[in-house]
């Protein structure tokens, strides 16, 4: 059987109605010259058996539109409110650390595409690789315009069954994985019929403190690394016993986040086989820290740009080797405290000599990212919510694993990584498993 997916349809979706215009100022934390990069995904849609949710009509299943149509209907309206994702990314006098946003209006880059299969022809996109080349279910590129300009493109792939995929890519410059969910949600509150989102946007970027002291610098990158691609399931019951011999030694309780972040730190260290025992292995994660802006919470309610805060534990790779995996869950959660600490500093300008954000890219270091909490797992165009999402937020300079949850109906944990070489693959994989005996 063939897997080719044919695209029907390119065009450029512009806001149904009249938007704003003119410039706005990025924050500090979205000028960072490290994340002018495109964050892809894949969300994947199972076939639905009832009439779109939110339609009034009895032939809602038969009358109502296709899921691609109904998503062109919907991106159109939530441009609307989220009116700069129409617009144009643009450098300032200073190049990209000084960038911003032209509410030009042209909009969203937007494709329909079919596949003549179904969904479980193609795995359910469940193994990797898969049958179908990612890069036919994103969104080609869009003409006479620049990638890292464009805030948003999306395809929306229908299957032979009913199934559908959309693929999404975003300027992380724009907006981070909770804002960017926030407005695919919105696109969902559209197609389902309500009459505006549910959580309003807010633009106001100047909400983020700007201390003199963060960096523009361009990111230092020493190598470009092979990458294997490597997806790994941590069980329920695997996760359970790390968090019950965690409460037994300290007392404490410790979140999955916590055990599976330990975990793969852990299995990735040793498969690297360091030959000193002393050398620095670090892990850097990115906490959400808008509760901990002036206000809290409910200030930064519909917030959407980058609001973030590195979180970085430095050991050496003998301590990370030798511990057991909730000594490692320990020294991830030292390093959770601090944060309020530290991000309170940095917003005082105090950190001078240490810019949280001028990350540095060595085969020493691990970079992780939870998409577990961020809300793309919500979004709901009328068809349900969608059974997987799977990330593409890799860079050949960054070792990376990302978290999310397995594809319904499995449960636990789903680490998504490229992060080892083809030298140290198999012992990675061989320690990730092990997590399950």
């Amino acid at each position: 059987m063939g897997f080719a997916v044919r695209r029907t349809s390119r065009s450029y979706v512009r806001p149904s109605a009249a938007t704003p215009s003119g410039a706005l100022e990025l924050s500090i934390i979205d000028r960072v010259v490290g994340l002018n990069h495109l964050v892809r995904s894949l969300h994947v849609f199972a076939a639905a058996a009832a009439p779109v949710a939110g339609r009034q009509d009895d032939d809602a299943w038969t009358t109502s539109p296709s899921p691609a149509r109904a998503l062109r209907e919907a991106l159109g309206k939530a441009l609307v409110d989220y009116y700069p994702f129409a617009g144009r990314l643009v450098d300032g006098a200073g190049g990209p650390g000084v960038s911003r946003v032209e509410c030009t209006g042209e909009g969203a880059w937007f494709v329909e595409a079919a596949a003549a299969f179904s969904l479980d022809d193609a795995g359910r996109l469940d193994q990797y690789p898969y049958v179908i080349p990612e890069d036919d279910l994103l969104p080609d590129a869009a003409p006479d315009v620049e990638p890292l300009d464009l805030p948003l493109a999306m395809q929306v792939t229908e299957f032979s069954c009913g199934s559908f995929v959309v693929g999404l890519i975003c300027c992380h410059s724009l907006a981070d994985g909770l804002g960017a969910a926030q407005f695919i949600n919105a696109v969902g509150d559209y197609a389902r019929g309500l009459p505006k989102p549910r959580v309003s946007p807010v633009w106001e970027r100047d909400i983020i403190p700007s201390p003199l002291s963060l960096s523009s610098a361009p990111p230092v990158f020493s190598r470009m690394f092979q990458f294997r691609h490597l997806a790994v399931d941590l069980s329920l019951d695997g996760i359970a016993r790390v968090k019950s011999q965690f409460l037994q030694s300290t007392g404490q309780r410790c979140s999955t986040f916590d055990v599976t972040v330990a975990k793969v730190w852990q299995a990735r260290t040793r498969s690297l086989r360091l030959a000193d025992p002393a050398t620095r292995v670090s892990l850097c994660f990115f906490a959400n820290t808008r509760h901990l802006l002036c206000g809290g919470a409910a200030a930064a309610a519909g917030f959407y740009g980058n609001c973030f805060y590195t979180v970085t534990v430095s050991a050496k790779s003998s301590a990370v080797v030798g511990a057991d995996t909730a000594g490692v869950v320990a020294m991830i959660r030292d390093a959770k405290a601090r944060l309020p600490a530290e991000f309170a500093r940095w917003a005082a300008g105090e950190l001078v000599a240490q810019d949280p954000y001028e990350l540095s890219f060595t085969y020493e270091s691990l970079f992780v990212s939870d998409w577990t909490r961020l809300g793309f797992l919500e979004a709901d165009y009328g068809w349900g919510t969608p059974e997987q999402v799977i990330p593409f937020t890799y860079h050949p300079c960054m070792p990376i694993a990302v978290i999310g949850p397995p594809p319904a109906p499995k449960t636990g944990a789903r680490v998504t990584t490229r992060c080892v070489e083809e030298e140290n693959l198999q012992e990675f994989m061989d320690e990730m498993k092990a997590f399950q005996k």
